[in-house]
């Protein structure tokens, strides 16, 4: 039922890039573990220049530069602090230097999602002009549309990190839909390489849920490109043989799930994700283009590509996390949209907004129930 399939494309994807002169500057707010953290590694791609519109200037990271320094983990980050003398380190946001009027500058925030509403208050009031949140942004619907007032009544743009939205295999889907014309539909598919026993610690570790948690990304490519929102859902229709809902000690989520959406407007799209759906480890993700029931378009990432750039750098960095190597060209095109567009005076395109994100939320809120219900009965 879930197999994997390696497709090269040749399909061309071509992004456009809004052009500067400059470069942003920019401060990563929770670092977290070298090779672990998702911060470490936006500070790293910056500060080995593989961004060509930003200048990472600040890294806030208040445990590993406070309490936790004495651990393993903080004598690792120790070696990357002293390795970098060019970026100023700070235990705080309070702690780095205010923002000059006139100056542009971008807080990348990737620390905990429950830490995210203070954060971005206080890299607002910093004097930071922009910010860049890591997925979902915020715990709850509220709490996310609360820091999405505040950043509008400060002028404060705010960008997501669905990295989902501007890779390679989601947009060749997306134009292979266009080309089949009426009536054809969309599935994708997103395979985590979890072991059956590894599900317990995976529940209490992602305790927002399935939904917020790994389909987010779908969900956001659901809300950007067909229109989906939690009040214009019309039909939700869960496929039962492929999803599974158990309780894990205090955790009851999602091990797998498959439903597709059907909107008032007439869109249908499907959404598959399975937390043990890649035995061979690492995980994949496919796009299905269908019409009148038959396959007519798959892509994939990894597809053969992307495996054989991936498989060098796999061995050469052996300790770091798997998916940062899968998915290091979209962390670039992300970072350098929105800090091009940030110089240029423009918006990034492709990337998602806050009002993206707020609405992707509303709709893993409106869906999990429902799905929860469904299946449970």
């Amino acid at each position: 039922m879930r197999r994997l399939v390696t497709v090269s494309s040749k399909t061309p994807v071509r992004f456009t890039r809004f052009m500067s002169t400059e470069k942003c500057a920019v401060a990563v707010v929770g670092c977290g573990v070298p090779a672990r953290g998702m911060g470490w590694y936006h500070a790293h791609q910056m500060i080995e220049n593989q961004v060509p519109s930003a200048k990472l200037t600040d890294v806030i990271e208040p445990w590993f530069l406070g309490a936790g320094a004495n651990s393993p983990a903080g004598e690792e980050f120790a070696k990357f602090k002293t390795a970098n003398p060019q970026v100023n380190f700070h235990t705080s946001v309070a702690s780095m230097a205010k923002v000059p009027p006139g100056e542009k500058k971008l807080a990348l925030i990737s620390g905990r999602t429950a830490d995210n509403p203070k954060l971005l208050r206080e890299c607002i009031d910093q004097g930071c002009t922009h910010i860049f949140l890591e997925k979902p942004g915020a715990p709850s619907v509220p709490e996310l549309e609360s820091m999405a007032d505040y950043a509008k009544s400060k002028g404060v743009g705010v960008y997501m990190g669905y990295n989902k939205n501007v890779t390679k295999y989601v947009l060749e889907a997306l134009e292979a839909e266009k080309k089949a014309g009426p009536g054809a539909t969309t599935a994708f598919y997103h395979n985590n390489a979890y072991k059956k026993e590894e599900l317990p610690e995976c529940f209490e570790r992602n305790a927002e849920g399935m939904l917020k948690n790994m389909a987010v990304h779908e969900l956001a490519l659901l809300v950007t490109y067909y229109g989906v929102k939690a009040d214009n859902i019309k039909s939700i229709v869960p496929d039962k043989a492929y999803s599974s809902c158990q309780t894990l000690g205090k955790f009851t989520d999602f091990d797998a799930i498959g439903f597709t959406v059907t909107t008032t407007e007439g869109k249908t799209v499907s959404v598959y994700a399975d937390r043990c759906g890649d035995t061979g480890g690492g995980g994949f993700s496919e796009a299905v283009v269908s019409l009148n029931g038959k396959e007519v378009f798959r892509s994939m990432t990894p597809d053969a590509e992307l495996k054989a750039q991936v498989a060098p750098k796999l061995k050469a960095h052996p300790d770091w996390m798997p998916y940062f190597h899968l998915q290091h060209d979209d962390y670039i095109t992300l970072k350098d949209r929105v800090c091009a567009a940030i110089m240029s005076g423009t918006e990034p395109e492709g990337v998602a907004s806050i009002a993206v994100a707020v609405e992707t939320l509303k709709v893993a809120e409106m869906l999990t129930p429902t799905l929860t219900k469904e299946l449970t009965a």
